[in-house]
């Protein structure tokens, strides 16, 4: 008989207030006739599920890349692994990459990227470390780095969506 960890899910819905921002960061974007684009390691693609689960503003969303290993983030986004493996998986400099790599590999006008620990990595990394990067074509690339401390996974990925869903909600303009 084999034995597995019980993973740790997000609760049973997203928090209404979280449902409520995607909308309205939805409905900027349409109004303004820009597409989206996201890169994601720790949340595995749930700003991306997010994003789409929206009804009626499928088509503003263009094209998210879950890119949890360092390979993927080089293949899929085109950074270089001498840069992740110099800098860490979870930095500024591999956050700012992969939101500049999401808008240069896709269609959209606004990508976003989130790279983190949403629980427990190595000895040396910090549980709930979580960096964020904000590209739009034409204008700047920003950056955020926020510490949610150990307050689980579910906590970590629901707390860095709501960070993303304000990054892309200035962005939009």
């Amino acid at each position: 008989m084999s034995q597995h960890k019980t993973a740790e899910t997000l609760h049973d819905s997203v928090p209404d207030a979280l449902e409520r921002k995607a909308c309205q960061v939805l409905d900027k974007a349409h109004e303004k006739k820009l597409m989206i684009a996201t890169a994601e390691s720790c949340t595995g693609g749930l700003l991306a599920a997010l994003l789409t689960d929206v009804r009626g503003r499928g088509h503003v969303f263009e094209r998210g890349f879950v890119t949890y290993s360092d390979e993927a983030k080089s293949d899929l986004l085109g950074i270089p692994l001498e840069i992740i493996k110099a800098n860490d998986a979870v930095s500024e400099i591999v956050a700012v990459a992969m939101a500049k790599g999401a808008l240069e590999r896709s269609n959209a006008d606004v990508a976003l990227s989130i790279t983190g620990f949403a629980g427990p990595a190595g000895p040396d990394d910090e549980e709930g470390l979580v960096h964020f990067g904000c590209a739009r074509k034409g204008g700047k690339t920003c950056h955020r780095e926020e510490h949610f401390g150990a307050i689980g996974r579910a906590g970590v990925r629901i707390a860095a969506l709501e960070v993303a869903l304000a990054m892309l909600d200035e962005a939009i303009g």
